[in-house]
């Protein structure tokens, strides 16, 4: 006896990580070679999921730079891309004592207006522990339409 033959579509993760210097500049690049990878990835840069991983990419690099900076230390941006399932975004930096939390909505503080940003525009997004030192900000979007929006992606 044969057992049936399932036949199961292969998936193909892309992945890009890039290092880059914990300065406004290597945040603005990080943002540009996001959009590159995902053109060369088949992501064209005027689409919606291209805009929207440049915001993405913008404001957590903004953050690892600015929030997470040790002097002498870079940032590192990693890009995870299934097609039609998901893109994952990170960010790490190598400061773990200083975890980012979105403002409260309707305070007049002017810290953690970008997480609300984020919030609004990733499936999903956590702050996750970076080993050996430091944290990661990880951010998805489903490529697919699915299921209401849900938290968090610390898996």
């Amino acid at each position: 006896m044969t057992s049936p033959v399932t036949r199961e579509v292969p998936v193909t993760v892309r992945v890009f990580a890039q290092r880059f210097s914990s300065t406004p500049r290597g945040a603005r690049l990080a943002r540009r070679l996001s959009v590159l990878q995902l053109d060369r990835w088949g992501v064209p840069y005027d689409s919606e999921t291209s805009e929207t991983a440049a915001l993405l990419v913008a404001e957590l690099a903004a953050n690892a730079v600015t929030h997470g900076r040790v002097p002498g230390r870079d940032c590192e941006m990693t890009l995870s891309y299934t097609p039609g399932q998901v893109l994952r975004i990170e960010v790490s930096d190598t400061r773990g004592e200083r975890r980012p939390a979105p403002a409260e909505r309707g305070t007049l503080d002017e810290g953690g207006r970008g997480l609300l940003l984020v919030e609004a525009l990733a499936s999903r997004w956590a702050v996750l522990d970076r080993v050996p030192v430091g944290k990661t900000v990880r951010a998805e979007l489903d490529l697919n339409p699915g299921p209401a929006r849900t938290r968090p992606c610390g898996s």
